[in-house]
Formats: structure tokens, C-alpha cells, sequence
């Protein structure tokens, strides 16, 4: 529904009120702090409007109106407006994850702990899609007489490692053999299509070389099934309990679902791809009934590949949260497109 433009000005104004002080805002204030040129009586009339269509809530007959979800989301969609962060605040980003650069899941990591630093939320970072993730390389380093780990890295970036054993003794010419056949076994192969099955013919395929070979090549699956997980990096998983104001029942709910990594998964990746804001009953999982999800897609070379996110109050200024996340995304997207080129 369109609201006029008066009306827009107004739950604005309640909106940005609302978030600054927590307190029902009134209509002596809304005059005080707009260039509205009307009565009271007419700013509460159309308060009164607002509030019959929903947007506004009174909390106690005397009182101020507060915005409901409904009132958040017609801010959030058509009046909030976004400061983009200075030149400075970027190159400040850009420093502090480039010092973690080693890997996406550091730089990931980094970012979380950052986004969460500077917006007081709880922050969650997911590791670049798997979906068409293939096999880069296969690295073998020994740790033993008859252990040695494979390092798989995967085409997004992600290393994951996995180590073996051998009952016969491992030696630097037989970790060459390993590296050369598996290597061009397994190059550009997707990480989901290695499964058992793949495996069994992996190892047919060796004829008498396969007899060296099932820790080796059961050590390759387990780390590519862990590189085809979504990983999931937090920040300030116990702030929603330090909140003003805090609900302590929606906060212990929303650290319960912080704590089930696989439920935590599905949230973030069935948010849509670029920026979304998911308000209350909007989110897919009632532990976030009473919470906002503000995310925002990074991309790897150019295609969406994961998730920041933070989880805050329902009342939360917006506008300054999507311009840090939008800011922190992007940089990580342009340092670990940067990293993988590499």
C-alpha cells in the first residue's frame, strides 16, 4: 500500500525516533523534529491512520505510537536511506581482512569478528558455495613413518585436509606416485560426485597400484565432503542477551538456534542473493520471531558464492547496518576473488 507523502514523513520519523531513544514517540516531537507544517491535531490524525493500517502500535492510551514489523518494513522498502561508508572506513576494512588473507575461511572468520565489532550484532559468515566447486589440487605431506595427510584444495578457495595411514612405510618417491595418479585422476572432478561409487572406480582403474591406495583415496573423500560443507564462522554469538531492552526468552532462543550449525545453514542459505532484510515473523525459523536478519551476498569471481549476516533486535537502525555489511562484503569479495586468482 502507498502511503502519502506526509504519512511517509511521519512513520519515518517514528521509525528513526523509535530507534534512537526506545521511546513511544508522540506527536509534539514528530512537529519538534520534521518540517511538517500541519497542527498536532493533524499529526495525530494521520497517526491514527497509520496506526487502523497497521504501521504504528499505541502501547498505552496516553502514550506514543512505536512501528510494528509492518510499519519496519514499508521503512526498510521505500523511506530508509543508506550512507555508504567513507573512503577511509573501507580502506580501514580492507586492512584488517588483508591481514588475514591466507585462506577464504580466515578471511571469513575475519570478517565476521569485524562485522559484529562494528555493528554490535551477532554475525555469521557461510564459506563459498560448494555447488560447482570443483578439485584444483591434491597436496600429500607426510607426518609419519606410515601416516600422511592429503590436502585437498577445491576450486573456491577452500582447503580442507584429511590424514591416512599405511601399513607399509611411506616414503617421499611413493607420496610422489600418490601425488602424480591422483592429481590427474581427480583434476577438475566436482567435489560432490566424489562418493563411494566414485571411489570404487578410482580404485579399479589402478589395477595393482590400488592395492596401496584405499586409506589414500577414503582420506580424499572424507576431505572433499568436508570441503562440500557449508562452514559456518560467528561472532558475538551472546550478544542478543546484552541488547537494551532485551527479551531474554527471544534471545536464548535465538542462541539455541546459533548452536545447531546445520539448522543456522539453512537460514542463511535460502537468503536471497545480494542485500535482504528478513524482519520478525518474516524469517523461516520461529526462534527468529523477534529478530531481523540482515544479510548480504559476496561473490567469487563474479558469482554469488556465500553469506554475511548479522542477527539483531527487530528495533535496529538498518540503514547504518546494511551500509557496513554491503561495505564488508564487497571486500571480501574482491580479497578472496583476489586470493584464489593467486
Amino acid at each position: 500500500m502507498e502511503l502519502a507523502e506526509r504519512k511517509q514523513k511521519i512513520l519515518s520519523a517514528v521509525v528513526e525516533n523509535f530507534i534512537k531513544t526506545g521511546e513511544p514517540v508522540g506527536s509534539k516531537t514528530l512537529i519538534d523534529e520534521t518540517d511538517l507544517k500541519v497542527s498536532s491535531a493533524t499529526v495525530r490524525n494521520d497517526m491514527a491512520d497509520l496506526t487502523q493500517k497497521g504501521y504504528l502500535i499505541q502501547p498505552h492510551t496516553s502514550a506514543g505510537r512505536i512501528p510494528t514489523q509492518q510499519g519496519y518494513r514499508y521503512y526498510v522498502d521505500n523511506l530508509m536511506k543508506i550512507v555508504a561508508v567513507s573512503q577511509r572506513g573501507r580502506e580501514l576494512v580492507e586492512d584488517k581482512l588483508y591481514r588475514n588473507a591466507e585462506s577464504p575461511e580466515n578471511i571469513l572468520k575475519s570478517a565476521a569478528d569485524l562485522l559484529s565489532e562494528l555493528t554490535g550484532l551477532t554475525a555469521v559468515a557461510t564459506t563459498p558455495n560448494s555447488a560447482e566447486s570443483r578439485i584444483h589440487k591434491i597436496s600429500f605431506v607426510q607426518t609419519g613413518s606410515h601416516t600422511a595427510m592429503a590436502v585437498v584444495i577445491a576450486s573456491n578457495g577452500i582447503i580442507k585436509n584429511q590424514l591416512f595411514r599405511c601399513e607399509f612405510i611411506i616414503t617421499p618417491e611413493i607420496l610422489e606416485i600418490f601425488d602424480k595418479a591422483l592429481n590427474e585422476l581427480f583434476d577438475g572432478v566436482r567435489l560432490s560426485s566424489i562418493n563411494r561409487p566414485f571411489i570404487q572406480t578410482a580404485a579399479a582403474r589402478f589395477g595393482e597400484l590400488s592395492l596401496f591406495m584405499p586409506s589414500v583415496l577414503t582420506a580424499i573423500k572424507d576431505a572433499a565432503d568436508k570441503a562440500n560443507e557449508v562452514g559456518i564462522f560467528l561472532s558475538g554469538q551472546t550478544k542478543p542477551l546484552f541488547m537494551q531492552n532485551v527479551n531474554f526468552l527471544a534471545a536464548r532462543n535465538v542462541i539455541e538456534l546459533l548452536s545447531r550449525k546445520g539448522d543456522l545453514a539453512g537460514v542463511l542459505t535460502s537468503l536471497p542473493i545480494g542485500t535482504s532484510v528478513s524482519i520478525g515473523t518474516e524469517n523461516s525459523r520461529i526462534e527468529l520471531a523477534y529478530s531481523s536478519v540482515i544479510s548480504s551476498s559476496y561473490s567469487v569471481k563474479d558469482t554469488p558464492s556465500g553469506t554475511l549476516a548479522v542477527i539483531a533486535p527487530i528495533r535496529t537502525d538498518y540503514g547504518r547496518v546494511i551500509s557496513i555489511i554491503e561495505c564488508i562484503s564487497e571486500c571480501v569479495s574482491k580479497i578472496i576473488s583476489e586470493l584464489i586468482e593467486h
